[in-house]
C-alpha cells in the first residue's frame, strides 16, 4: 500500500524545560476570550510575528501581510512553556509540573497487590484483573484495569489458593527488554468516543504477541461519551474529558505502584484506531496538564507518591491510526477538503446547508491563515482565494497535494499488478484484553444512542459510492480478527499500472503517469477527492444539525445528553441567518439551538469550549495555540490514516503531524496515509500488530 511518510527522526532541537517551568511556571487558566473576532473561539491563538522571532523562515509577501494583519487583530501570546524533554519526562513517573494537585482517599485502596498474581501457564503470563485504579471511582464497572505480564519477568510463589505473590526478576527478559527496562502497552478501544469496558475475566486472546515481545500490557476501561449508570442503580457522567481522565488515572496508579510493575512504568505507550486513535493523541499531548486535575481529583486519582512528589501521567508515545480529533475545526476541514466538492444531499444546490458547506469552508480557510502551521522548511503555509473551489490555492493547498501525490506513488513502488481493490472499514481497533463479554455489569445511559456510532458499529456514513476503484495492494491489509470491520473486494482487476491510472482518470484526469520512473504527479485535490474520498456524511459531519453525531454526545452534560459545541458553525449560524432564510428549507430554530448549547457547563462547571480545548491535542501541540507548552508531549508519535476514508478530512491528521513535527519537544514524528484504504488501521504493509511493536521496540531502543 502506498503512503507519504513524514519521517522525522533525525536528531532534533530538545530543550530542557525543568529549570524554566520551575522559575515561570504558573497554573494555566482556561482562558475566557476568542481568538479571533469574525469567528468565535477556536482555542486562543497567537501571533505569526510572537511564534516565529526564534525561526528564520522563507516568508512570501503575502505571509508578511498576513502576519501583519494578525497583529493587528491582538490575537493572544503564547503562554509559558511547562513541559519537560519529553524524553526525559515521559519514561520517569515522576511529573515535572510544579503544582501536583491533591490526594483524595485512601491510596492503599490502589495499590497493586503483589500477592494477587494469577498464572496462564500454557502462555506464561501472569496477570491481575479488576485492579481499580482511582479511590473514588464515579463509574465503578468502567474504572479499574487488567494488567498482563510476561512470566519471565516475575518469580511467583504460589499462595495455594491459586494465586501468586510475584516480586519483579531484574534478570528476566522477553523479546528485547529485560523486567527492568520493558515498556507498557495500553490499548485505546473507543470507536466514537465510545466507552471502554473494564477486563471482567482473563483470555490471552490477543495478548501474545504483545508479552512475547517484551511488552507489558494493561487494559484500563474508561468512560465514553454517554453518561452511564453503574450496577447498583447509582448514575455517572460520560462525555469529555472523562474518558482521557480515566486513562490517565490508570497510568498514575502504575506509577503509584512502580516497584510492582516490570520497568516500573517510566515508558508508557499508548494506541488505538477511530476514537481510540484520537483519545490516544489526546494521552500524548497532555501530559500533566493541569486543566486535568479538578477531575482528576474528584475520582481520586494519585497525584502524589507517599512522599509528596508528583505523579505523571505523561506518556513516551502515542500510536493513532484514522483518529478523529481536532474537532474545533473538524466541520470546517470536512466542507474544505470534501463537502465544497460534493453536489447531492444537503450539498444539493438550493439548500440552505449548500451555502452553509461554503462557509464553513472559508471558516477554515481562515483557521488555517492564522493558526500558523510550518512545512518542513519552517515556511509558514497559507491558503489563497481561487483555484478549483473555496481558497484552493496557495502554500497549504499544495502541502495536502503533495501527501495525495506521495500517497498514490508510494502505492506505486508497493504494489505488484494485476492489482485488485480490496478495503476493510472497522470501527474499533479489536485490541485485545477487554471483558470477554464486550461489556461491563454496568451500562452506558443517556438518552437514545447516535444511530450512525454505536459502540459496536462501523464508524458512522457510509462508504463513498464513487471510491470503488481504490484499495489496498494485495498482501498489504491489516491481519484480521478486528471488532467490528467489514470488507469487501472490487470486482475489477487492474492488470497493468496504465490501466489503474486510467480508471482514476475515468472522469477528468487528474494524475499524470511516468512509466519509466513508475511514479506519477496529481493536479487536483478536488477530483481526488471525487474519485476516492467523498464525502460520507452531512454538512455538520460532527457537529450535527440534530445532534445526533458521536460528538454531540461526547460534549453532552449530566442535564442533555447532546449538545452542539462548534462555536464556528453558532457563529455563522447568528450573523447569516438571512443568507440561509433566503433557502425554503431553511429552519430558524438551528440559530438558538446552537447559541444555546455554547454556554453549558459540566458537573464541574467547565464550559463547553474549555471541554473542547482539554480534547484537542493541538491545543497543546500546537504552537499557534494559546495552551501550548502547558502539557508534557509524547516524545515519539505514529500516525496512520487510510487516505480514502470518509469519517474525516485528511487534514486531521496532515496538521497534526505538522504541528508535532514543529514542536521542539517532540523527538520524533512518523506519518504515513495509505492509499487505497479507509477507516481502518491502515497500514503500509504488514499488520497493525506488528507494526506497532516493532515501533515500540524502536523508540525504546
Amino acid at each position: 500500500m502506498g503512503t507519504v511518510s513524514f519521517s522525522f527522526g533525525a536528531a532534533r532541537r530538545t530543550v530542557d524545560w525543568r529549570q524554566s517551568q520551575a522559575d515561570s511556571h504558573k497554573n494555566v487558566p482556561l482562558p475566557d476570550h476568542t481568538w479571533r473576532d469574525a469567528i468565535p473561539t477556536k482555542g486562543a491563538i497567537m501571533t505569526l510575528s510572537s511564534r516565529h522571532n526564534h525561526t528564520n523562515l522563507n516568508l512570501t509577501r503575502r505571509s508578511f501581510l498576513m502576519t501583519g494583519g494578525l497583529a493587528a487583530l491582538g490575537l493572544a501570546g503564547c503562554s509559558s512553556s511547562t513541559g519537560s524533554t519529553s524524553e526525559s519526562t515521559s519514561s520517569t513517573q515522576t511529573s515535572s509540573s510544579t503544582t501536583a494537585g491533591t490526594n483524595n482517599g485512601d491510596l492503599s485502596t490502589i495499590v497493586i497487590d503483589d500477592a494477587a498474581w494469577s498464572y496462564d501457564s500454557e502462555n506464561d503470563v501472569y496477570y491481575q484483573i479488576g485492579i481499580q485504579y482511582c479511590t473514588t471511582p464515579a463509574a465503578t464497572d468502567y474504572e479499574s484495569m487488567g494488567i498482563y505480564v510476561p512470566g519471565s519477568y516475575f518469580t511467583g510463589t504460589a499462595n495455594g489458593d491459586g494465586t501468586y505473590t510475584c516480586k519483579v526478576n531484574e534478570s528476566g527478559t522477553a523479546g528485547s527488554f529485560t523486567a527492568s527496562s520493558a515498556p507498557v502497552v495500553i490499548p485505546v478501544n473507543t470507536a466514537g468516543y465510545a466507552a471502554q469496558p473494564a477486563p471482567t475475566s482473563y483470555s490471552a486472546d490477543g495478548l501474545t504477541s504483545y508479552l512475547s515481545a517484551g511488552l507489558v500490557y494493561v487494559y484500563p476501561g474508561c468512560r465514553g461519551r454517554n453518561n452511564g449508570e453503574n450496577s447498583d442503580g447509582t448514575s455517572f457522567a460520560g462525555g469529555a474529558p472523562w474518558g482521557v481522565t480515566d486513562l490517565k488515572a490508570a497510568v498514575r496508579c502504575l506509577r503509584y505502584s512502580s516497584p510492582a510493575i516490570p520497568g516500573g512504568a517510566k515508558k508508557v505507550f499508548t494506541f488505538g484506531h477511530s476514537g481510540g486513535g484520537a483519545q490516544s493523541s489526546l494521552m500524548g499531548a497532555t501530559g500533566d496538564s493541569e486543566l486535568y486535575y479538578p477531575y482528576l481529583e474528584s475520582i481520586g486519582a494519585a497525584m502524589t507518591d507517599d512522599s509528596g512528589s508528583a505523579i505523571s501521567d505523561a506518556v513516551t508515545g502515542s500510536m493513532c491510526w484514522c483518529p478523529i480529533t481536532a474537532l474545533d475545526e473538524a466541520d470546517e476541514a470536512y466542507e474544505w477538503m470534501m463537502g465544497q466538492f460534493a453536489t447531492s444531499g444537503t450539498r444539493a444546490d438550493g439548500t440552505w446547508t449548500k451555502v452553509f458547506s461554503g462557509d464553513l469552508a472559508e471558516s477554515f480557510a481562515t483557521w488555517i491563515n492564522e493558526v500558523g502551521l510550518v512545512d518542513a522548511q519552517g515556511n509558514v503555509l497559507g491558503l489563497n482565494e481561487g483555484g478549483e473551489g473555496t481558497y484552493s490555492s496557495g502554500s497549504y493547498y499544495d502541502q495536502v497535494v503533495s501527501v495525495i501525490e506521495g500517497s498514490l506513488n508510494n502505492f506505486l513502488t508497493d504494489t505488484t499488478f494485476p492489482y485488485t481493490p480490496s478495503s476493510t472499514t472497522m470501527a474499533d481497533g479489536g485490541f485485545g484484553g477487554g471483558s470477554s463479554s464486550g461489556m461491563t455489569g454496568g451500562r452506558m445511559s443517556g438518552g437514545t444512542m447516535p444511530t450512525d456510532a454505536s459502540e459496536s458499529s462501523a464508524p458512522s456514513g457510509s462508504a463513498p459510492t464513487d471510491a470503488s476503484s481504490s484499495g489496498a495492494p494485495s498482501g498489504g491489509m491489516p491481519s484480521g480478527g478486528m471488532t467490528g470491520s467489514s470488507s469487501s473486494t472490487d470486482s475489477t482487476t487492474y492488470e497493468t499500472v496504465e490501466d489503474y491510472v486510467a480508471s482514476l482518470n475515468s472522469d477528468t484526469e487528474w494524475v499524470s503517469y511516468d512509466s519509466s520512473t513508475n511514479t506519477a504527479t496529481i493536479t487536483s485535490m478536488g477530483a481526488f477527492v471525487t474519485h476516492c474520498k467523498s464525502a460520507s456524511k452531512d454538512v455538520g459531519a460532527f457537529d450535527s444539525l440534530e445532534r445526533s453525531q458521536a460528538e454531540n454526545y461526547l460534549f453532552g452534560n449530566s442535564e442533555s445528553d447532546a449538545l452542539h459545541f462548534d462555536a464556528t458553525m453558532s457563529k455563522l449560524l447568528t450573523d447569516n441567518q438571512s443568507s440561509y432564510a433566503a433557502c425554503s428549507d431553511f429552519d430558524s430554530s438551528y440559530v438558538d439551538a446552537y447559541k444555546g448549547d455554547m454556554s453549558n457547563t459540566d458537573d464541574l462547571g467547565t464550559l463547553t469550549a474549555d471541554r473542547q480545548k482539554m480534547y484537542n491535542p493541538m491545543y497543546f501541540v500546537c504552537e499557534g495555540y494559546e495552551g501550548f507548552g502547558s502539557a508534557t508531549p509524547a516524545a515519539h508519535w505514529r500516525i496512520r490514516t487510510g487516505i480514502d476514508q470518509g469519517d474525516t478530512s485528511l487534514t486531521t491528521e496532515m496538521n497534526l503531524a505538522l504541528a508535532l513535527e514543529a514542536n521542539s519537544n517532540v523527538q520524533d514524528v512518523d506519518f504515513e496515509t495509505v492509499w487505497g484504504l479507509g477507516h481502518t488501521t491502515a497500514e503500509r504493509t504488514g499488520d497493525a500488530a506488528t507494526n506497532f511493536i516493532s515501533w515500540v521496540e524502536g523508540c525504546c531502543a
